[in-house]
């Protein structure tokens, strides 16, 4: 190992804050030297949070895929016309909750297409019929785009569209819509989303409001090393100052049926190299984040316990049900049964824990 590395690495173990610099050093690292910066993530992993990997039982409900929208990287969203539209009705979406609740979750998470016809009232009869039918329920919703399109489509200001759903019981907010926050980047890939500055002050809103979030990144299409490294650099600003993540989560680009791939204008998705670097530096970067998530869904449950060995301490959710992803290309997305998540902590020496989605522990 190069001694500069070795330094580095040894000096981020012991309470060194990592320049933009630095990490992007650790993001360039080939051949074997990768272990190596996963080992050290893995040490400040250990450190963090212990030795347990967790989980959350969730279910996704996703109540339309019709959007506004023509997001370059996404493969589930669907215009007027187009054959496989569907917009669940309010007994579709109660019976979905209800099911979920039968299901024993402790989270139900909805995100959709931005629907021609919502406005802020909208997202709110979701988020009451929900409950209704699943008191009790943890509800993680929402995002900073669709904030914003309520907002826009009501005349209200974005605070008072979160206020409105955290009263109509928004407990988290989905991080999200982030994708890559650099704005070049960004006129590339989803032209029509909220700039990188309207996102960060939706997030701030939400947390100086009292809504936890998590926070993503959506990478490997068609964004630069130096990108990741300016959107860690901005979530870890953030949360020094408002400590509202409740995790970080990297959403590798899944490729095979997006705009952006088929047009030629994005590489095929990040290499294993990259997945796990990402997660890696994430966990050494990120010093102020306590979880980092790891998504079986994007990844494979294969790649997935890998991540696992590089600085993550947590693999998501159950799902039930997933159709973003699955738009996009991914397969296998739609449950993890718990029995195969233990088996995965188990064969690299750590205990599955279940989990809240505000990480509490759940008996």
């Amino acid at each position: 190992m190069d001694k500069r590395l070795r330094v580095l690495l040894k000096d981020a173990n012991t309470g060194h804050r990592l320049t933009e610099e630095e990490a992007l050093l650790l993001f360039r690292t080939q051949g074997r030297d990768v272990w190596d910066v996963a080992a050290a993530a893995d040490i400040g992993r250990q450190e963090k949070v212990g030795d347990v990997v967790t989980y959350v039982r969730n279910q996704n409900i996703n109540v339309t895929n019709l959007c506004v929208n023509s997001c370059g990287f996404c493969g589930f969203s669907k215009k007027p016309g187009d054959a496989g539209i569907y917009f669940h009705n309010k007994d579709e979406i109660r019976k979905k909750a209800a099911l979920a609740k039968k299901r024993n979750v402790t989270e139900i998470c909805t995100v959709s297409g931005l629907h021609p016809d919502f406005t802020a009232q909208s997202y709110i009869d979701v988020y009451r019929l929900i409950h209704e039918a699943a008191p009790g329920v943890h509800l993680h919703a929402s995002n900073p785009m669709e904030v914003a399109y309520a907002a826009k489509k009501s005349r209200m200001s974005t605070r008072e569209v979160l206020s409105a759903m955290k009263e109509a019981g928004l407990g988290s907010m989905c991080g999200t819509a982030a994708e890559i926050l650099v704005d070049s980047v960004r006129k590339q890939i989803c032209p029509q989303k909220i700039s990188t500055d309207e996102w960060v002050r939706i997030i701030r809103e939400a947390h100086n409001l009292g809504i936890p979030t998590t926070a993503t990144i959506m990478y490997g299409h068609c964004e630069s090393v130096e990108d990741w490294v300016k959107h860690l650099a901005l979530l870890r600003e953030i949360q020094d100052e408002t400590r509202g993540f409740t995790e970080f989560v990297p959403l590798s680009f899944i490729h095979m049926n997006t705009p952006l791939y088929k047009k030629g204008l994005a590489r095929a998705g990040a290499t294993g190299r990259e997945d796990l670097l990402m997660v890696a530096v994430s966990r050494l970067f990120l010093d102020n984040f306590e979880n980092i998530q790891v998504s079986w869904v994007k990844e494979g449950v294969k790649m997935a316990q890998l991540g696992l060995l590089a600085g993550a301490n947590d693999l998501g959710g159950t799902m039930f049900e997933e159709s973003i992803s699955k738009g996009a290309g991914a397969r296998n997305t739609d449950y993890l049964d718990p029995k195969e998540m233990e088996r995965i902590a188990q064969d690299i020496g750590r205990k599955l824990v279940r989990r809240t989605t505000l990480y509490e522990v759940v008996p």
